[in-house]
């Protein structure tokens, strides 16, 4: 009966030993400083959009255009695939049926001096640059803005559905 005593003992004594101590929440301040020019701002929020640093996103100014996302029997597909808009101008891609669905930019495509601000306007809802979060459910959406984005065409697709075919254009004018 010993042996189990100082068995359940030592037990305790490690894993008290193993589970450490109480961690202090870690600081979540963030500072970004813009190096072209002698703007610095604090928090994680807010960036001044320029050459050389961060780039805030641009707000819609225009209109706001619908695109559906539809898989059903006639296949996977933006309703419509063909969208021609306005700069400053949005869309908002909706789940309609078939998901998961997202929007995304392949970055092979997309300006280099356009990538960062369409990445900014797509918001703080990504998977990745240039590529929305999953939306699993209808009436789900992603909008995305585009403000500051030079004219030309920029296609886009669903990540899970694009061997489907599932793509489109935008046309900024």
């Amino acid at each position: 009966m010993r042996f189990y005593g100082f068995a359940v003992a030592v037990g305790v004594i490690t894993l008290g030993a193993c589970a450490g101590g109480e961690k202090k929440p870690a600081d979540t301040t963030h500072v970004a400083v813009d190096t072209s020019s002698t703007t610095t701002t604090t928090g994680a929020t807010t960036t001044t959009p320029t050459t050389g640093g961060a780039v805030a996103m641009a707000p819609i100014t225009g209109a706001t255009k619908t695109v559906n996302m539809v898989g059903d029997a006639k296949g996977y597909r933006f309703d419509p695939a063909e969208v021609t808009i306005k700069q400053g101008d949005g869309i908002k891609f909706v789940v309609v049926t078939g998901g998961p669905h997202n929007v995304a930019f392949d970055p092979a495509t997309v300006p280099a001096d356009v990538k960062a601000q369409l990445d900014a306007n797509m918001g703080t809802d990504k998977m990745s640059e240039l590529s929305s979060n999953m939306k699993m459910n209808p009436g789900e959406s992603v909008t995305v803005s585009f403000g500051n984005i030079k004219p030309g065409q920029y296609p886009f697709h669903c990540v899970p559905h694009l061997a489907l075919n599932m793509k489109g254009v935008i046309t900024v004018q």
